[in-house]
Formats: structure tokens, C-alpha cells, sequence
């Protein structure tokens, strides 16, 4: 089974364990709410587990694959993307994963894109919530 497709059994299944060991040690996750990565396996677990706690009803509702350049620029490497559709707060998201593949097939990059707006709001102020709760960032000033 592909990369691609053992992830998205994963995390149908919420299996960290399968998840864990997809992802480079230095994978880097492009947030559609923050503008510089979070990068590192124990990041991209945490955020994981944040993320299908704040997800309502979340399902994968396709599978395409391909070749896509990284962040990082020049050569286009195997790729997939991996639509999906969820609720946060009541709000209807629809989305996408993108991941690329480092060259022994693990996930190196892990790009989330989601609409509409409204959406991306609710999804932002839930996640940071649970990253802050699970200690994986700090809480905002003041606090």
C-alpha cells in the first residue's frame, strides 16, 4: 500500500503509531493559519491529535496523486492530495491535505489548505486552543 494511502487509513483509524512512522523525522506541516511551519515528527503528531479531537464527522472524500514542487523550490517530487470534508464548531469545512514524499517515501511536507473563511477562524481558535492545552505551544501573553 502507498504512503499516501496507509496515511489516510490512519488516520481514518486515529492510529498515531501507523501515522508516526509515515512522517521524515524533520517533516514540515504548512498550517493555512500560520505562516511558518511547524516542523518536526513530535510536532506533527501533536497537531495530529489536536486537529481529529476538533474535527466533527472528518472524511476523506477522494485520493489524486502526482509530482508538485516542495517549498523548499526546484525539483517536483511524488505528491498526493487528499480532499476532505469536516465540521468545526457547527461550520462545514471543506479542504485539502497535501502531501509530498521525501525520496524513501516518507511524508516530508504536509501542506493543509480548507474553506471558506469562516471556517479557517473557527479551525484556528479550536486548534491553538488544543495546542495550548496539550502544551505544544504556549499561551497567548497575558494569559
Amino acid at each position: 500500500m502507498e504512503t499516501a494511502a496507509r496515511f489516510r487509513a490512519a488516520v481514518e483509524a486515529h492510529d498515531f503509531d501507523a501515522m508516526e512512522e509515515l512522517f521524515a523525522e524533520d517533516i514540515r506541516f504548512y498550517s493555512p493559519v500560520k505562516f511558518t511551519p511547524f516542523e518536526g515528527r513530535p510536532m506533527m503528531l501533536g497537531l495530529l491529535k489536536v486537529l481529529l479531537r476538533t474535527f466533527e464527522d472528518f472524511r476523506y472524500v477522494g485520493h489524486f496523486t502526482g509530482e508538485a514542487e516542495t517549498s523548499a523550490g526546484g525539483a517536483e517530487t511524488p505528491s498526493a492530495v487528499l480532499p476532505f470534508r469536516a465540521g468545526v464548531h457547527g461550520k462545514q469545512v471543506h479542504g485539502i491535505d497535501l502531501l509530498q514524499f521525501d525520496e524513501s517515501g516518507r511524508v516530508r511536507e504536509f501542506t493543509v489548505m480548507v474553506r471558506p473563511l469562516s471556517a479557517v477562524h473557527a479551525l484556528s481558535e479550536a486548534v491553538f486552543a488544543g495546542l495550548v492545552a496539550d502544551g505544544l505551544v504556549p499561551p497567548p501573553a497575558g494569559d
